[in-house]
């Protein structure tokens, strides 16, 4: 998906605003995980979005979406965010996040999605690099159980 940033978009900086990048992430995220399961989904979590540079008003901003991994109903979804300066062709990798998608059914309740394979080298990685957020994320979830009931 690519858009391009117009004035209404900017902050008080002049740069892009990040809940307008935020809106794009999470259409993205919703195309590319409605596509992979042939069906509505729903956002279930965002992670790790990483601003690494601002968005400037007239550029080009591609949003870059792939499934990374699968569940019983949910599907990660990386997404890598490049801007592009028309005029000079400049490219800058300017953001990158995983959301996580939850298939649903007619009733919006979880819906089985079809487990994704990776084959490539590359898929390989993003596979393994998303097993690792999702058990850090299962991690942090237990550590606030175990705090909570402490208290």
């Amino acid at each position: 998906m690519t858009v391009l940033m117009t004035p209404d978009t900017a902050n008080f900086a002049g740069n892009v605003h990040g809940g307008t990048i935020l809106k794009l992430l999470d259409q993205a995220a919703y195309a590319c995980a409605s596509r992979y399961a042939g069906r509505y989904v729903v956002t279930l979590n965002v992670d790790q979005v990483m601003f690494r540079q601002p968005i400037h008003v007239g550029e080009l901003v591609t949003f870059l979406a792939s499934v990374n991994h699968t569940g019983t109903s949910s599907m990660e979804i990386g997404i890598k965010v490049i801007a592009e300066e028309i005029r000079t062709r400049a490219v800058r990798h300017v953001n990158s996040c995983f959301f996580t998608m939850v298939a649903v059914d007619e009733n919006r309740k979880p819906a089985a999605v079809t487990p994704w394979e990776p084959v490539s080298v590359e898929e390989r990685r993003r596979h393994a690099a998303a097993e690792v957020r999702r058990e850090m994320r299962r991690e942090m979830e237990q550590r606030f159980a175990e705090i909570r009931s402490s208290s």
